[in-house]
C-alpha cells in the first residue's frame, strides 16, 4: 500500500509463473519502471528494483529473493459455447477466478447476464466469450478517469494546485509571458501581457483582459478583449494552458501539462428524419493513454470523432475534458485539443520547416518573437525525429513521414488531447507500425491520444480499444488483448464479418450485459461534472491569435510561397493567357476593329471581325480566371477547417485568396487584351483614357477575368470533390459564350436579355463594345433598337464596368457564406 498520488489503486502485480517472477503493469496512470524504462510485462529476478509512478523518484519495490513460495497460476476461465443455445435461452457464464483476485477486483460474480434473443438473432458458431484475468478494479478505473489516484478529487478546479500565489491588499497581479509580470506563464499561447487580477473597492476580485490574442476565459467563456469581469468564489479563470481560482487571499494555479482525463457520456447523434447514427456512446479514459476506435463502415466512427472534438456536437450527451463540458467551454478548450484529419493538413508544395513556420505564425500570438517560434518548431521536429527532413518538400516525404508532419503541426501548441482520423490509411504495414509507435510515444510523454483506424495489426500498442457496431453503438470497450476473446473469434476479420452478417443483432445489448461493461464502463456517470456556471450552448467566435491584418499578410505570404514553389503552375499562368490571346490573331489578322464604311454609299457595313475577336478574348479571360480559382478552396478544405477551429479569420482567408488570385488574373487579362488588341487598328480616342485606347479596351477583359475568378471560387466552395470542378468550369465557359451578345442580339429578347445581366461576359463585352461603338460596328437589324449597353458614351461604359465589378463583389459575399459550411458546427450555431 503506497500513499502516493502517482500510484494507482491497482497499479501492478508481482506473480510467479512457475519459472520466474513476473511483474505486470495493470494500465496504471503513471507507469511502472525497471531500470528507467516503462514496462508492461517483464520477468524479473532477485535484487530487481521497480519504481512505481516515476522512473527516478517513484515509490521503490525491491524483490529480495528470500521467499520462493510456490504460486499457483491463476485459474483460466472456462469457455462454453452460447451460440448453440436455443431460442430465448440467452447465455450465461460464471467466470472462474481465485478468491483473492475476486475480492481485489470488487466485481460482482453474477457472471454474464445477457438479454434474451431469438435464435435468429444470435450469430452462429461463435465460442463463448471469456473473461481474462482482470486488469483493473472499477474503483481504480474511474479513479484514473478522474485524473489521479483514489481519493484525489477529479475536476480541474479540485486537483492539487500546481502553485500558490499570495495576494496583497489592493495589489494588482499581472499575468503574462514576459518576465516582468507578477505571474509569469511560460506558454506561447499566452500574450506577453495577458491579463490582470484587480481588487474592487467592495472587496471583490475581477479579471481584466489586457488585449490578449488568444483570450481570457471565465468558466470557459471568453471575456471581451480588453474587458473585465467580476469573479465569484467558484469561478475559474483560463489563460492559455493554465487555470486560476481565488481562494481567500490566495490565487491557486493549475497548469494543464497533459495529465487530464477524458470521457464521453451517452452521446447520441440524430440526422434529418430522426435516424440515429450514433447511439448512446459512453466511455472514459485515463490520462496519458492511447485509445483506438475501430469498426466497420457505417458504424459512426467519423461521427464520433466529430462529436468528441466539438466539430459536430452530439444532439444528446456530453463530452468531458477533465470534467469540464467541452461543448459549453469549447472556446477555451479548443486550444488544448489537436486534430489530425485523414487528409494532410499542410501544403505539400512547401518544405517541412516552412509549413510549420506559417502554422506557428497563425496560431501563436502576434507578440511572439521569431526566435520563440523557431525554438518551438525545432523542439517539435526533434521530438518527432523530423529534424533531418526539415528542408525537404512535404510532397517528397513518404506517407508515414507526412503524417508525422501533420502531427508536428498540431504539437506546436502543446495539446493535451490529440485525435487522429485514419492516420495509417494507405500506408504499408511497416509505416503502419511506425505511426502507431509514434502515437504510443506521444501518450507515454503525457498526452491522451485517440485514433480512429481500420488497421488492427498494432492494436496491442493501445491502452484501450473501442469497437463500434453497425448503427453507431458500442460493441466493446476495454483492453485490446481481451477484445477477441470477448467476441469469441480468433481474428478481427471474423468479427467484422459477424457485424456485416448480423447487422440486426443487438451488439450493444450484449456489451451492456457483460462483465466487461461492469468493469470498464458501467460507472461512467459516477464522476459528476464540475458544477461551474456556463452559458447555454451557443455559436462560438473564438478569439483570433493574430489580428486581421497580420493573418492576411501571413496567408498571402504562404499562398505566394506555395505558388512560387509550383513551377508547373507558374508556367501555366503565363502560357494560358498568351495562347488564348494569340488565338484571336488568327481571325483576319489584317482586319481592324473600326466600323466599315462603304466608300460609295457611306453606309456602315457590319464588321464581324470585331465581334468575333472580342468574343474570343472574353471567353479566354473567363476561362483563365475561373480556372485559376476553381480548385483553390476544395483542395484546401481540410486545412481551412482545422485552421478555422484554431482562430483563423474567414474573411482574412478569403481575402488572401482574392488578393493573390486577383493580381494574377488581372495581369493575365492585361496580357490577353494587349495580345488581342495591339496588332489591330483600334479607335485613336477612347471614352475615358483619351489616347490610351489599348488600356481602355483591356480594362473590361481584366475585370472579366477577376469576376470569373470569383465565380470559380463559388464553384470551389460548393463542390465536395475536386473532380467535380472541371465539368462545372466547362459549363461556365460555354454559358459565357452564349450570353456575350456577339452570337445573337440580346437586347429586346424578353427573359433572355434580363438573364444575361447575371453573366460577367455580357457586361465586359458591352464595356469594350461601348469603346469600339458596337452599335455602329454591328448595327441591329432594320427596325430593331440599338443595345443601350453598347452606347458609345461614358455613362454606358461606366454602367457596364460597375455592374461587372458588382457581380464580383456579390460572388465574394456568397463565397464567404458558403465557407461557413466547412467550419466546425459548434462555431456555426
Amino acid at each position: 500500500m503506497f500513499d502516493d498520488a502517482r500510484v494507482s489503486w491497482r497499479h501492478a502485480t508481482v506473480s510467479f509463473n512457475g519459472r520466474s517472477w513476473v511483474i505486470e503493469d495493470h494500465g496504471s496512470t503513471n507507469g511502472t519502471f525497471v531500470r528507467g524504462q516503462r514496462i508492461h510485462h517483464l520477468e524479473i529476478g532477485a535484487g530487481s528494483a521497480v519504481h512505481l509512478g516515476n522512473a527516478t523518484d517513484g515509490p521503490l519495490v525491491t524483490l529480495s529473493g528470500a521467499a520462493q513460495a510456490a504460486v499457483t497460476p491463476q485459474a483460466q476461465p472456462q469457455q462454453q459455447p452460447y451460440a448453440a443455445q436455443g431460442a430465448g435461452a440467452g447465455w450465461a457464464q460464471q467466470p472462474q477466478a481465485a478468491p483473492q483476485q475476486a475480492a481485489q477486483q470488487q466485481v460482482p460474480q453474477a457472471g454474464w447476464q445477457q438479454p434474451q434473443h431469438s435464435a435468429g438473432q444470435v450469430p452462429p458458431q461463435q465460442p463463448a466469450a471469456h473473461v481474462p484475468p482482470q486488469h483493473h478494479s472499477p474503483a481504480d478505473h474511474f479513479a484514473q478517469q478522474s485524473g489521479g489516484a483514489a481519493g484525489a478529487p477529479p475536476a480541474y478546479g479540485d486537483r492539487s494546485p500546481t502553485t500558490f500565489h499570495q495576494f496583497s491588499l489592493g495589489r494588482v497581479m499581472r499575468i503574462g509571458r514576459a518576465l516582468e509580470n507578477d505571474l509569469v506563464v511560460s506558454d506561447l499561447q499566452v500574450s506577453r501581457h495577458h491579463a490582470e487580477f484587480h481588487a474592487t473597492p467592495d472587496g471583490r476580485m475581477e479579471i481584466r483582459d489586457l488585449g490578449s490574442h488568444n483570450g481570457t476565459y471565465v468558466n470557459g467563456q471568453p471575456i471581451a478583449k480588453g474587458g473585465s469581469q467580476l469573479l465569484g468564489p467558484a469561478d475559474i479563470v483560463g489563460v492559455g494552458h493554465s487555470t486560476f481560482r481565488i481562494v481567500g487571499d490566495r490565487l491557486e494555479e493549475f497548469v494543464d501539462t497533459g495529465e487530464v482525463s477524458f470521457s464521453a457520456r451517452h452521446l447520441t447523434v440524430t440526422v434529418d428524419g430522426g435516424k440515429q447514427i450514433l447511439k448512446d456512446v459512453s466511455f472514459g479514459v485515463p490520462e496519458k493513454s492511447l485509445i483506438a476506435v475501430i469498426g466497420p463502415s457505417g458504424s459512426g466512427k467519423s461521427t464520433l470523432l466529430k462529436a468528441l472534438t466539438g466539430y459536430r456536437p452530439a444532439n444528446q450527451g456530453e463530452v468531458l475534458y477533465d470534467n469540464r463540458n467541452l461543448y459549453k467551454q469549447f472556446a477555451e478548450l479548443r486550444q488544448r485539443i489537436g486534430l489530425v484529419p485523414q487528409d494532410d493538413i499542410l501544403h505539400k508544395e512547401l518544405t517541412v520547416k516552412k509549413a510549420l513556420k506559417y502554422a506557428a505564425k497563425l496560431r501563436f500570438p502576434a507578440d511572439t518573437t521569431g526566435a520563440e517560434r523557431e525554438a518551438r518548431i525545432d523542439e517539435v521536429l526533434r521530438e518527432l525525429k523530423l529534424d533531418i527532413h526539415k528542408d525537404k518538400k512535404v510532397t517528397s516525404l513518404s506517407g508515414g513521414q507526412r503524417k508525422r508532419v501533420s502531427v508536428a503541426l498540431e504539437l506546436l501548441t502543446k495539446p493535451s488531447l490529440i485525435f487522429l482520423d485514419e492516420p495509417t490509411s494507405g500506408l504499408d504495414p511497416g509505416m503502419d507500425r511506425d505511426v502507431m509507435q509514434l502515437l504510443r510515444g506521444l501518450a507515454d510523454d503525457g498526452r491522451t491520444v485517440l485514433v480512429v483506424t481500420h488497421s488492427v495489426a498494432e492494436l496491442a500498442l493501445c491502452d484501450k480499444l473501442l469497437v463500434m457496431a453497425p448503427g453507431g453503438a458500442v460493441a466493446y470497450f476495454g483492453p485490446p488483448e481481451e477484445a477477441l476473446n470477448f467476441f469469441g473469434y480468433d481474428t478481427w476479420a471474423d468479427v467484422f464479418s459477424a457485424f456485416e452478417n448480423y447487422r440486426d443483432y443487438d451488439w450493444a445489448g450484449r456489451w451492456k450485459g457483460s462483465q466487461h461493461y461492469q468493469m470498464y464502463a458501467a460507472d461512467i456517470d459516477a464522476v459528476a461534472p464540475q458544477p461551474v456556471q456556463t452559458q447555454p450552448m451557443q455559436g462560438i467566435r473564438p478569439p483570433k491569435p493574430q489580428g486581421w491584418t497580420s493573418q492576411f499578410v501571413t496567408l498571402v505570404r504562404r499562398y505566394v510561397s506555395v505558388i512560387v514553389s509550383d513551377k508547373g503552375f507558374l508556367a501555366l499562368m503565363v502560357i494560358l493567357p498568351a495562347v488564348l490571346g494569340a488565338v484571336s490573331l488568327l481571325i483576319k489578322p489584317d482586319q481592324g476593329l473600326l466600323p466599315n464604311v462603304n466608300a460609295q454609299t457611306g453606309r456602315i457595313i457590319p464588321n464581324g471581325t470585331a465581334t468575333t475577336v472580342l468574343l474570343i478574348l472574353a471567353v479566354g479571360a473567363c476561362f483563365a480566371g475561373a480556372a485559376n480559382s476553381v480548385r483553390e478552396l476544395i483542395k484546401e478544405r481540410v486545412i481551412y477547417e482545422r485552421e478555422r477551429a484554431t482562430g483563423l479569420s474567414r474573411s482574412a482567408y478569403l481575402m488572401s485568396k482574392v488578393f493573390v488570385l486577383g493580381v494574377i488574373t488581372v495581369l493575365q487579362g492585361l496580357l490577353v487584351g494587349v495580345i488581342g488588341f495591339a496588332s489591330r487598328e483600334i479607335p485613336e480616342e477612347g471614352l475615358i483614357l483619351g489616347g490610351a485606347t489599348l488600356v481602355e479596351l483591356s480594362l473590361p477583359i481584366m475585370a472579366l477575368g477577376f469576376t470569373s475568378m470569383m465565380f470559380g471560387l463559388i464553384i470551389s466552395s460548393l463542390v465536395k470533390t475536386a473532380e467535380k470542378t472541371m465539368p462545372l468550369l466547362v459549363m461556365f465557359a460555354i454559358i459565357q459564350v452564349v450570353f456575350t451578345g456577339c452570337l445573337f442580339a440580346l437586347n429586346g429578347t424578353v427573359g433572355v436579355n434580363q438573364f444575361s445581366y447575371l453573366m460577367p461576359s455580357r457586361w465586359a463585352v458591352a464595356a469594350a463594345g461601348a469603346t469600339l461603338d458596337f452599335n455602329r460596328i454591328s448595327p441591329p437589324e432594320e427596325g430593331a433598337d440599338t443595345d443601350p449597353l453598347w452606347e458609345h458614351s461614358l455613362g454606358a461604359w461606366g454602367l457596364d464596368m460597375a455592374a461587372l465589378i458588382a457581380l464580383g463583389v456579390v460572388c465574394g459575399f456568397f463565397v464567404a457564406r458558403f465557407l461557413r459550411r466547412h467550419e466546425p458546427e459548434v462555431m456555426r450555431k
